[in-house]
């Protein structure tokens, strides 16, 4: 990876909701739902968010975008910090970062026509003139794989995948530097989530943009990413080139979701890691290591705060684990 300053630098950053009660309805517990986050994504890099549902992810997505208020932390996008802009400054800089939903329907407004749907962004940012928005609007309908006779319908006449679409050519009418794919294949029929998937890479690509692509399907995050980050319990766990973390996970959260995956071959050998217990809860997370309850190769170390820390174990692949002992795959797993 380029050594040049990164488009998007993400630093300590942290999430938490109140959980209140009595009769003033006060905060008596706190979710941690992102904790203490450190991540960089460069212009042009794809980086795949992976972990189990209630891990952070999306909250950390849309606390990049400052669509959730982080609680704290720094978020620098193109070397501004973004933390702290109001409302109209912050407007500013959505232009530059849009976010694909998950629901591609309803991410959409169901009594609005695909024109106004993708033209509403065109109108909130001042883009083009109306007379050649009509124009803009087919151009980026053709760029998603739909013709120009799509702008005049509505959300539900069109299929899931032609909904993301939709959803992606609106992402794309304000020509932004930094999009946030939020699970964005997840509600689709498995027949089209390949052909939403080779779209995205194919516009990531001819566009130049970074993506923060948000999954839990571990073989696409591999086929889209060019780096892997892993998140349990609201903490980063690994982050490392795709194919350095697929052949070589080096936390035990990465290895067992890895081991849990598909294989083409079902006669291949795995290195199946079984998880115990349940995920504890984000009001009470574990000390130290917010794994260790669950890991099989835990020890009495892992309960100190030392533990949290990420450490470099090879040029790029860092992780939060005390151990270097892990066992490596017996084979590729996705």
């Amino acid at each position: 990876m380029t050594n040049a300053e990164p488009l998007l630098r993400i630093r300590n950053l942290q999430k938490r909701f109140p959980i209140r009660g009595g009769l003033l309805q006060r905060p008596v517990a706190w979710v941690n739902a992102v904790d203490d986050l450190s991540l960089d994504i460069h212009r042009g890099e794809v980086v795949g968010l992976v972990g189990e549902s209630g891990s952070g992810k999306t909250t950390a997505g849309r606390s990049i975008l400052r669509l959730l208020e982080p609680t704290a932390g720094s978020i620098r996008f193109d070397g501004q910090e973004i933390t702290g802009l109001s409302k109209d400054a912050m407007r500013a800089q959505r232009r530059r970062m849009q976010i694909v939903f998950q629901d591609p329907y309803a991410s959409l407004d169901p009594r609005q026509r695909v024109r106004d749907v993708i033209g509403e962004a065109l109108d909130i940012h001042g883009i083009g003139t109306k007379e050649d928005r009509r124009d803009r609007i087919a151009a980026l309908l053709h760029k998603v794989g739909l013709t120009a006779d799509a702008m005049d319908r509505f959300p539900h006449e069109f299929s899931g995948g032609q909904r993301q679409r939709i959803g992606i050519a609106r992402a794309l009418a304000v020509e932004p530097d930094f999009i946030v794919a939020d699970e964005p294949v997840s509600a689709l029929d498995v027949s089209v989530q390949a052909q939403v998937v080779n779209l995205l890479r194919d516009l990531q690509q001819e566009l130049g943009l970074a993506v923060l692509f948000i999954a839990h399907d571990l073989a696409v995050v591999r086929y889209i990413s060019d780096r892997v980050a892993v998140m349990y319990l609201g903490r980063m766990m690994e982050i490392a080139p795709s194919e350095s973390l697929y052949d070589r996970p080096r936390h035990p959260y990465t290895l067992a979701l890895l081991s849990a995956a598909p294989t083409p071959d079902p006669d291949a050998p795995r290195n199946r890691v079984l998880l115990d217990g349940d995920i504890p809860s984000p009001m009470n997370p574990p000390s130290g290591c917010v794994f260790r309850t669950r890991c099989p190769f835990a020890l009495p170390a892992c309960a100190e705060p030392a533990a949290r820390a990420m450490r470099e174990v090879a040029p790029g692949h860092h992780v939060a684990c005390i151990r270097d002992d892990i066992p490596a795959p017996a084979s590729a797993v996705v």
